[in-house]
């Protein structure tokens, strides 16, 4: 699908508008093309010049991350309309120069993206992996201590409610039901021991119901119910499965140390573009100075139309249904 523009909206939202269906949900053409024409030597370029400013900055607070306080850098929309001012300029110097200011715009962008990036690995190295692998070395050494001393058990022996042993299987679940009736309060709560193991009782208000936590060095959490003998199950599920929260503790911790050893390889990389954007910066700073824009003389006259050639500038839209 194809639309055409013959001259430049003077303002920066008649611009999108022109589009019309070509870009908004409903087209169901995968790739669209959008033409726009200009002619050289004349007023275009001025056009283009105002709708690049205001591209410049309207594209950086229409944004949907955090509101900002300050704008800088140039998006891609602002580069078509540079691109298209530059083909409306007569002058080849002026050509040149626009491509430049594209290119070094470009390579500026791709750089703070670079340095960005770098950053965010360097607090991840000093700050977030060091405590995650920490935490996570804290936890393997929980869990090993926990199940230093467990033995299996394929049939319940016994459990201690309140200062008092229970070795009936159906007792027991009874005495865990009477005591979420009669826990009270928003803290965990000591109730008894179970196969090495404190018990703790805890009402979770948002969800409606009762958690069991077992105790060594570290808490294991067991939602409980209303029957008899599937919270003992349930207690006994949460023990039987320490091995395996170890194992994940352990696959979880070389994972993080090769994230950590990635990480330290990636922020050494150097800017892959620099030597591309500091040639960039000199042919710029050179034609600048050859073009010496601060002399009246050198702005080129365009209240005239020079010649009547037109230069058309493509842009491909690829919509994301």
């Amino acid at each position: 699908m194809e639309t055409y523009h013959s001259n430049m909206a003077r303002r920066w939202v008649l611009s999108l508008q022109r589009a019309g269906r070509i870009v908004r949900q409903g087209n169901r053409n995968k790739d669209v093309y959008i033409y726009r024409y200009v002619t050289e030597g004349t007023f275009d370029a001025y056009l283009y010049q105002l709708v690049e400013n205001k591209q410049k900055f309207i594209g950086q607070i229409m944004t949907s991350k955090s509101p900002v306080r300050s704008a800088e850098d140039i998006d891609e929309a602002s580069l078509s309309y540079a691109e298209i001012k530059a083909l409306a300029s007569g002058n080849p110097k002026v050509k040149e120069k626009m491509e430049l200011d594209t290119k070094v715009s470009k390579l500026k962008l791709a750089k703070a993206n670079y340095l960005s990036q770098k950053y965010d690995l360097e607090d991840r190295i000093i700050k977030y992996y060091p405590q995650k692998i920490k935490s996570i070395k804290t936890r393997i050494e929980g869990l090993e201590n926990d199940i230093k001393d467990l033995k299996p058990q394929k049939e319940f022996q016994q459990i201690k409610i309140k200062d008092m042993l229970i070795v009936d299987k159906k007792q027991a679940g009874n005495a865990i039901l009477l005591a979420c009736k009669e826990y009270d309060g928003q803290d965990k709560k000591y109730i008894g021991e179970y196969r090495g193991f404190d018990l703790y009782i805890q009402f979770n208000s948002l969800s409606q119901y009762y958690i069991m936590s077992l105790k060594k060095e570290l808490y294991y959490p067991v939602e409980l119910g209303n029957d008899v003998y599937g919270n003992l199950t349930r207690i006994d599920n949460a023990i039987e499965n320490i091995p395996k929260s170890l194992k994940v503790e352990k696959e979880l911790l070389q994972n993080t140390l090769q994230q950590l050893h990635n990480a330290e390889l990636e922020v050494e990389k150097p800017f892959e573009k620099e030597d591309e954007l500091n040639n960039a910066l000199k042919k710029l700073s050179k034609i600048n100075k050859e073009l010496d824009l601060d002399k009246k003389e050198n702005i080129p006259d365009t209240s005239v139309q020079k010649n009547d050639t037109g230069v058309g500038h493509k842009s491909k839209v690829n919509r994301m249904r």
